[in-house]
């Protein structure tokens, strides 16, 4: 099936609504619940109001690791999206980036050169700097993880957990002059921030409390009822 997106901010009053459900109801987003790149992929939907059937994925039991995950994504991770002809989407950015085409309001990934710039300049920051380093204190130090991380490496972890303060204390001082990650608008930045954040409680890392600005931030995320998808 063809799929045509709204070409311009100015578009989205007239694009066809029944046309995207009738689009998303033929897809299938492989999720693997509270696991923080399928929760952004939630989240990203839940603002754009848009509903796409949810094909529940026990990570829990490894599910992701074989059978209907592991035939449509060799990487055997999550979350996958398959389109109604057949075709996937993996990585949890592209898929937003996909939906963003589709239905480009509200403008999560920016508008205009400067501000898509400033959104991926953001966005990538927060996954590699916070996101990541998270990831990397909860996947190598928590017990739990020990089959799934395989060399499970405790000093790595370790090693991770002042990293994400690091970045912390750059983002707090950002935080200050704006409301959200990349400016004066909610973005793809501000999501990925909140999953990250809300990540660090099972990596067993709490935020500074004289990080004000990051906590303010947080709080305002979290009351956003796109933050419980």
């Amino acid at each position: 099936m063809q799929r045509r997106a709204a070409s311009s901010p100015g578009c989205a009053a007239s694009f066809d609504f029944r046309e995207l459900r009738a689009i998303t109801a033929g897809m299938k987003l492989f999720d693997g619940g509270r696991a923080p790149n399928p929760r952004r992929v939630r989240i990203f939907l839940a603002e754009k109001g848009i509903a796409v059937p949810l094909a529940p994925v026990d990570m829990g039991a490894m599910e992701h690791r074989g059978g209907d995950v592991a035939a449509r994504n060799p990487l055997r991770r999550l979350p996958v999206l398959e389109l109604d002809d057949g075709a996937v989407l993996c990585e949890s950015v592209a898929i937003c980036r996909y939906f963003e085409e589709l239905h480009p309001e509200p403008a999560l990934f920016g508008r205009g050169a400067l501000g898509r710039a400033l959104v991926e300049m953001w966005q990538r920051r927060i996954e590699f700097n916070l996101l990541m380093s998270v990831g990397h204190a909860f996947r190598h130090v928590h017990p739990a993880m020990k089959e799934w991380e395989v060399p499970q490496v405790p000093e790595w972890g370790e090693a991770n957990k002042p990293k994400v303060l690091d970045f912390l204390a750059v983002l707090d001082a950002e935080l200050a002059s704006r409301e959200f990650a990349a400016g004066d608008t909610f973005s793809i930045a501000d999501i990925t921030g909140l999953v990250a954040i809300d990540f660090m409680k099972p990596a067993r890392i709490a935020v500074p409390q004289e990080f004000t600005n990051v906590i303010r931030w947080h709080r305002e995320l979290a009351a956003r009822p796109s933050a419980g998808a």
